[in-house]
């Protein structure tokens, strides 16, 4: 049959981003006006808006995947994921219109629309600064695919304190080094020291575990040459179950020993949908504030973004309003709060008693605040920004514990991705100071299904 030359709709690219990877060994071509549209339909929350994104998204991908191509002989299409070192199947290449048809050059871009303004005036500075490398800085991915088109060198502003890469985003968990010695610290129950030269590596609240003795430790402090760690709490174990929940795996369990100890005030807690995020926050903030009377009340909060379009307005309080965007606390509180082996009169006891403890409130009041002897939990906080989570953790006064736990795969708010997330900006801020800890939680256990979902779709 031979190769062909596909030119994409933006239709096509809105209904499937995927599709710039399902044309196999074929070419694609992708018109400036596309670049436009896409451009033009990429604010918003709707599922089009998401779409648009995340093509922009995927063409940066490329370009800087192909940064030492020229761009008008073609880019190879590397499926997302791909690894640059390893070989893969035959890939088509991606064409982007890089002139005008029977008009000059600078006929390629429509005066008319802002962004364009900034792209001529980088090419007006190109020529008339010949010895000067001219760089257009900008947050705006289509921008920067169009200035890349354009030959004029673009770049995304980073804050250098923030990762440029997810894989330097710590987990709070690693495997204890092959053959590593511990020495027992005399007068000390369960206290080691790890002897290293990498202590530099270690960092208060990192938990260690031994695959072959199913030992798990939690780094105490770090000094020159040695590493201090205890063994942490077993809450894999029916005997130490957190308000009825147990533990279903290691990262769990970890994540319980930093729940429930009160010198950690700020936990971070990364993970997929159904790895226990919001259950395990929620049931150790109630045995240490209905059992313990560690805190006076558990307050939860999130960034009202909406999975589709808005529903509008909403009627009552500020805890009425709230109340829908928590279905997760009240899905847990049914798991938490409904034993079998209670009747419903005493459920019903139970939960009317639990929800007295529980407060519900808006990020958007915030500011100002202090929050005394509070369990603060802020849900899908990947979907705020480092300003507004700097925000709302200086809020924190005495005897109060901050719980962030969010999903950096599921970021609905526009101009966010993984690497700009406020959550991202947290786990990374703090990872050095003692009073924090953090884990990835990776395995699911809400059910198989979700499981697989999460996994394969």
């Amino acid at each position: 049959m031979g190769s062909r030359l596909y030119v994409l709709d933006t239709n096509v690219l809105m209904h499937d981003p995927m599709s710039l990877f399902a044309f196999g060994e074929h070419d694609l071509f992708i018109p400036m006006k596309v670049l436009e549209e896409l451009d033009q339909h990429k604010k918003g929350l709707s599922d089009v808006a998401r779409n648009a994104r995340q093509v922009s998204r995927f063409l940066d991908q490329i370009i800087h995947d192909n940064q030492d191509s020229e761009i008008q002989q073609g880019l190879f299409i590397h499926t997302p994921g791909w690894d640059l070192k390893q070989p893969e199947v035959t890939q088509g290449r991606l064409f982007f219109q890089t002139e005008a048809a029977a008009e000059n050059h600078l006929k390629l871009i429509d005066s008319t629309v802002a962004d364009n303004e900034i792209l001529r005036l980088c090419l007006h500075l190109q020529q008339v600064n010949t010895h000067t490398r001219v760089v257009l800085v900008s947050k705006d991915i289509n921008l920067r695919i169009k200035a890349a088109i354009l030959h004029i060198e673009a770049k995304d502003y980073r804050d250098q304190s923030n990762p440029d890469d997810l894989a330097v985003l710590h987990t709070g968990m690693q495997e204890l080094p092959a053959n590593q010695k511990l020495t027992e610290i005399p007068g000390k129950t369960q206290a080691w020291l790890l002897h290293t030269e990498k202590f530099a590596d270690y960092y208060s609240n990192l938990f260690l575990y031994d695959p072959a003795t199913a030992n798990e430790f939690r780094v105490v402090s770090t000094h020159p040459g040695k590493v201090m760690i205890h063994a942490a709490k077993n809450y894999e174990l029916e005997t130490n179950t957190i308000w009825g929940v147990q533990a279903r795996n290691r990262a769990q369990n970890f994540a319980f020993n930093l729940l429930m100890d009160p010198s950690v005030e700020l936990v971070t807690l990364l993970g997929s949908a159904g790895t226990g995020k919001t259950l395990l926050s929620l049931a150790a903030g109630l045995a240490q504030t209905m059992e313990e009377n560690r805190y006076r009340e558990i307050i939860m909060t999130r960034a009202t973004i909406p999975l589709a379009e808005d529903i509008g307005f909403l009627p009552g309080t500020e805890e009425e309003k709230m109340t829908p965007w928590m279905g997760a606390l009240m899905d847990n509180l049914e798991v938490l709060i409904s034993p079998s082996d209670k009747g419903y009169w005493a459920q019903q006891a139970t939960h009317d008693l639990v929800l007295k403890r529980i407060k519900i409130r808006s990020v958007n009041f915030m500011r100002g605040r202090t929050f005394l002897d509070r369990y603060v939990i802020i849900d899908e906080a990947q979907n705020l920004t480092p300003k507004q989570m700097k925000a709302l953790i200086t809020r924190a006064g005495p005897g109060s514990k901050f719980v962030c736990i969010g999903n950096l795969n599921q970021i609905d708010t526009p101009y966010l991705n993984e690497f700009s997330s406020g959550l991202t900006y947290v786990v990374r801020g703090f990872q050095a100071w003692p009073g924090a800890g953090h884990i990835t939680l990776q395995q699911g256990e809400r059910s198989p299904l979700a499981a697989y979902a999460s996994e394969n779709l």
